[in-house]
């Protein structure tokens, strides 16, 4: 039977092609014949037993591992010579009816690569973030850093806004107790909004030792619904009041942020860079999402089920590998349902092939002074650049993720200088918060 390939429904494909019976049975005995001078069978010494008692033990395995490799030695050599772009893996199934006792004749159903072809990219807008750093911004982040490095002095006065409270609380609706309701030497700062608005304003104004009741009503979208809408009193005990003390931007401070001489002035010149390194990385992220959906959406493609079927495990593991960092037991984590990841993996497929073809057919490559500039950015923050420059270079292995970042801004520039282009200057205080809420 002569081989044929059928186009079946969008990218599936079907191969049908034969293999002679003749070719698998003389493989078959070669190998049982191999089989036989390892073979240990009771009652005969170890190479001894007759062939045909090794045949019967062994010979249906062997047949069925000669089978396979020979039908799919022939059809990727097939795959090979015709220069097919697989996607995926192929199914082999055995025609019901065979045509020829002599042929074995198979069915291969695979899916193809699509062809991909960009549409007009210069009627889609895409927007370019940028974002200046200047001093305010420096002395925002200094400001950050002091707080993150806050002490509380104990102080004998009522309690205000930014104190940090220690304080005993038991609450009750209507004379009864209820779960979560009350805490024993319980920190927190007032005016951070951990606590419910009227708690916290029942409290300002208390001091060390003092004991007071507060009435509490919980807002109506309260996440518990046994509490929601409802009045609550908690009996209130405060332990200690204390104010933050924020460390004086000296010397000391300096050498707690790894300035060796404490220099007050190195330290600013150090956060600027930092911050204008950081500031750099996510407008350039913000722009790279622009570029990447003005290209989906100039662009029709076919997507390969198999590819989106893989991505989907990838991303299900991905999640699941997320949970067990996060001291979650896998085994106890419920089944993930594959189509809450489908249009995330629908979406980098798409972009995958898409970006595949551009840096192909426009030669986007990362080149080599490209990754390495990269690379030295990225050592730059270290405090030994050159050996992570080193450590980058010591396996290729390491520079997949610069070549792949170089790669991807090779193709946002493309598409920057194809689109239209919309300037968007940002601040750095919505820069900042727009990556924490799409994080």
């Amino acid at each position: 039977m002569e081989a044929k390939l059928e186009n079946l429904e969008g990218l599936k494909r079907k191969y049908t092609f034969s293999i002679k019976w003749e070719d698998v049975n003389a493989e078959v005995d070669t190998r049982i014949k191999k089989a036989q001078k390892k073979a240990k069978i009771q009652g005969f010494r170890p190479g001894k037993a007759p062939l045909k008692m090794v045949a019967s033990m062994y010979g249906a395995g062997i047949n069925e591992e000669v089978v396979n490799e020979t039908v799919q030695k022939a059809f990727f050599q097939v795959i090979v010579d015709q220069k097919i772009k697989m996607a995926g893996y192929p199914s082999f199934e055995a025609q019901k009816e065979q045509p020829d006792e002599k042929l074995l004749t198979i069915d291969a159903t695979f899916e193809v690569y699509p062809e991909v072809t960009i549409g007009d990219l210069s009627s889609k807008e895409v927007e370019k973030v940028s974002c200046q750093v200047s001093d305010a911004e420096v002395e925002k982040t200094i400001d950050v850093l002091r707080k993150q490095r806050t002490r509380f002095e104990r102080v004998e006065r009522e309690a205000k806004e930014g104190d940090r409270v220690i304080i005993d609380f038991k609450g009750t609706v209507d004379g009864e107790a209820f779960e979560g309701g009350s805490a024993t030497n319980f920190p927190f700062v007032l005016g951070e909004g951990r606590m419910l608005p009227d708690f916290e304003t029942g409290i300002k104004g208390m001091k060390e030792g003092e004991t007071k009741d507060i009435n509490v009503t919980f807002p109506e979208d309260y996440h518990s619904k046994d509490l929601a809408g409802k009045n609550a009193v908690f009996a209130i005990t405060v332990h200690n009041v204390a104010q933050a003390e924020l460390p004086e931007v000296d010397e000391a401070f300096a050498k707690s942020l790894g300035i060796t001489d404490g220099s007050v002035e190195k330290m600013r010149e150090e956060i600027k860079k930092n911050v204008e390194r950081e500031v750099k990385r996510r407008t350039a992220e913000m722009t790279k999402e622009s570029a990447m959906q003005a290209l989906l959406d100039a662009t029709e493609i076919q997507l390969p089920n198999a590819l989106v079927q893989e991505e989907i495990v990838r991303l299900m593991n991905e999640m699941r590998q997320n949970f067990a960092n996060q001291g979650l037991d896998p085994k106890t984590m419920p089944q993930l349902p594959a189509e809450m990841f489908q249009q995330q993996a629908e979406r980098r497929v798409s972009l995958g092939l898409i970006l595949a073809h551009l840096v192909d057919s426009n030669k986007l490559e990362a080149k080599d002074e490209q990754v390495k500039a990269l690379v030295e950015e990225f050592a730059d923050s270290y405090e030994d650049p050159e050996e992570v420059v080193q450590w980058y270079y010591s396996d290729k292995k390491n520079l997949q993720g610069p070549t792949s970042l170089v790669l991807e801004s090779n193709v946002v520039d493309y598409v920057l200088e194809q689109a239209k282009v919309n300037e968007k200057n940002m601040t750095f205080d919505d820069i900042m918060d727009t990556q924490a809420r799409t994080a």
